[in-house]
């Protein structure tokens, strides 16, 4: 048999040499890749979707007998919120806060008993592809509800000495949710706290005097607050006020005069009379809480039975709830003033029937006076007023006042 020159060593050499070239060849046509990061055209694939993003509302759709705080709130997972909308019948909205991560939404304040509620919530994913959800509910109907009332009028200016108080209906249980559902801010800045008297009065004041020119805004809302089992509140409102002018009339019993200060100067001194020995007038900080131009005074309504009744007291002012005024006498003569206390615990000051002659120290302190204003009585023999005797809270130590409550 004839060979080709050599032997078959040959041929598998040549095999060999060809293999290698078609494997070189599908090598540099891969571009280096492999099949797990790429497509049969060589592409890439896209990412895969972020999840969308789940809304979940509390308490859910069609929900009744709903409380008014602590059962409402929204959540979003694998997203964050963007709009949250709660209204009422009337289509006012229910003011909240956004959690700083964006996951959760809840109401600022309580909400209104027996009232049906709507709510809107929008969120989106990481892509920020959005998604909306909404619920209806109706919240738990009050077995009985609680009145306030309070003592500024909204727009008023008062004096630096101006105490809130408020005055409830009904015994107050939780203390602490409708003291805390009055909520105080001012202009500038300054730390007002509350302090209950009993369980059906709770007055709020700073540590010092106002600064005049502060502007202060109560927002009642104690609507929907649970102030003792089954009784709820139903104020919702504002109420805006502005301090005034610093007046401080400071009345020595001993000396028989009163010293008015404005603004930290003495504008006045003058001579007054006050309680008599057996009446004499409370020592402390008082306020002028009203202010009236001619007024009846009867003792029998203050425990002084047939001693005097005086249909038309001149310019006088409340100072106390127990009946101390400070007040214009035309009753008494004038060497009365600045020498002898002949009262019944009032401070009187010299002045003129029918409350018409401008020119009398009674209708001058009258007309240079505010609600708010401070009138101190020192140097008298009997005790310091109690501080929720009328509004004289400045007579408790900032310490005391709120503690506990």
């Amino acid at each position: 048999m004839r060979r080709w020159p050599g032997d078959g060593r040959s041929c598998r050499t040549i095999a060999a040499l060809l293999l290698g070239a078609l494997l070189f060849v599908v090598t540099a046509c891969s571009g280096g890749g492999t099949a797990d990061d790429a497509g049969a055209d060589g592409s890439t694939p896209p990412a895969a979707e972020a999840p969308p993003v789940a809304i979940s509302i509390a308490p859910g759709d069609g929900a009744t007998g709903v409380a008014t705080s602590g059962e409402l709130r929204v959540t979003a997972e694998d997203g964050t919120l963007t709009e949250v909308t709660v209204t009422g019948p009337d289509g006012a909205e229910v003011p909240g806060e956004l959690a700083g991560d964006g996951t959760s939404w809840q109401p600022g304040e309580h909400l209104a008993n027996d009232t049906a509620y709507t709510v809107t919530a929008t969120g989106e994913n990481a892509d920020g592809v959005a998604a909306t959800e909404t619920a209806a509910f109706t919240t738990v109907a009050a077995g009985a509800t609680f009145t306030s009332e309070w003592n500024i009028q909204d727009g008023a200016t008062v004096g630096v000495g101006m105490v809130l108080s408020l005055t409830f209906d009904t015994p107050i249980e939780e203390t602490a949710a409708v003291r805390d559902a009055v909520r105080i801010s001012t202009e500038p800045d300054v730390d007002v706290r509350g302090h209950w008297f009993g369980d059906q009065r709770l007055d709020f004041r700073p540590e010092e005097y106002w600064v005049p020119g502060t502007e202060v805004t109560v927002r009642f809302r104690t609507r929907g607050v649970e102030g003792a089992p089954g009784v709820y509140g139903t104020l919702h409102e504002d109420v805006r006020f502005t301090v005034g002018r610093s007046q401080i009339s400071t009345v020595d019993a001993e000396e028989k005069t009163m010293r008015v200060v404005r603004d930290g100067e003495t504008v006045r001194t003058i001579p007054v009379t006050t309680g008599a020995a057996a009446t004499p007038t409370w020592n402390g900080k008082m306020v002028i809480s009203e202010k009236l131009r001619e007024t009846r005074m009867d003792g029998a309504t203050v425990g002084f039975e047939g001693e005097y009744d005086i249909p038309d007291v001149p310019h006088a002012m409340r100072l106390s709830t127990s009946g101390t005024f400070i007040h214009g006498n035309y009753w008494a003569g004038s060497s009365v003033f600045g020498e002898r206390n002949v009262s019944h615990g009032c401070v009187g000051l010299q002045d003129a029937r029918g409350a018409d002659d401008p020119s009398t120290p009674g209708a001058w302190f009258y007309e240079n006076s505010m609600i708010g204003d401070l009138v101190e009585v020192i140097n008298s023999d009997d005790d310091v007023i109690a501080p929720d005797n009328g509004l004289s809270g400045w007579n408790m130590a900032w310490s005391e006042w709120g503690a506990g409550q």
